[in-house]
């Protein structure tokens, strides 16, 4: 299957997609995040240069996420394809990415844009809650994603609470953000022919299913 890359103002459900392709097809889920954790634990001189940042809260430069990418993508996990989430983050990224792809000899993939109305996003974001022990969430206003009982988990029963930056005024910044930074991102891809946009105001199966078409058809072309 082709690589992809998900791009996606928080709350338009990559990550949901993301679980869902992983488990369909096999891929392996790569966030920024997690692969320098994962990298950190290595050991050898970047692992530790990488564990003595995030221990101590300072900003990981993008030639050292460059460097953990090089090598998460060298894996044996992702040799049938892989999702990148939460990266490239910006327009220098993604040409940076490029350059590892050139070096490494292989393929970008493509590229998913999830795009979904800021009025529906803001309902998923305000309305979103998460179990404090499980991490399974809700929504309070969605009937399908409500939680049985007010407060408690389905699955576990543990507390349900709302994130401190799921309110209107965190996520008008943040998705403000998202759009200008991304802009030039889309508009890179696009010229490349690499970039897909994909509406995710539906439910969840028929996003995922044009999700579907879309690599199945990117395989039979290549």
């Amino acid at each position: 299957m082709k690589n992809i890359i998900f791009l996606a103002v928080q709350g338009a459900g990559k990550g949901t997609f993301a679980k869902l392709l992983k488990e369909e097809y096999g891929y392996t889920h790569i966030s920024t995040g997690d692969i320098l954790r994962e990298r950190a634990s290595v050991g050898d001189e970047l692992g530790n240069e990488i564990k003595n940042l995030i221990d101590n809260g300072v900003f990981v430069s993008d030639d050292i996420i460059y460097q953990a990418i090089e090598y998460k993508i060298t894996q044996p996990e992702c040799e049938n394809g892989y999702i990148l989430d939460g990266f490239p983050r910006n327009l220098e990224q993604a040409k940076g990415y490029d350059k590892i792809l050139e070096k490494l000899g292989k393929e970008l993939g493509v590229v998913i844009n999830l795009v979904i109305p800021d009025e529906i996003l803001k309902q998923r974001i305000i309305g979103r809650r998460i179990c404090a022990d499980c991490g399974a969430i809700y929504n309070i206003y969605d009937k399908a994603l409500q939680p049985r009982v007010e407060g408690k988990c389905d699955k576990c029963e543990g507390d349900i609470y709302q994130r401190a930056d799921d309110n209107e005024e965190s996520m008008k910044k943040r998705v403000d953000t998202y759009y200008k930074v991304t802009e030039p991102i889309i508009d890179y891809y696009k010229q490349q022919g690499v970039l897909k946009t994909v509406n995710s105001n539906r439910k969840i199966e028929e996003t995922l299913n044009e999700i579907k078409e879309i690599l199945e058809s990117e395989d039979v072309d290549n």
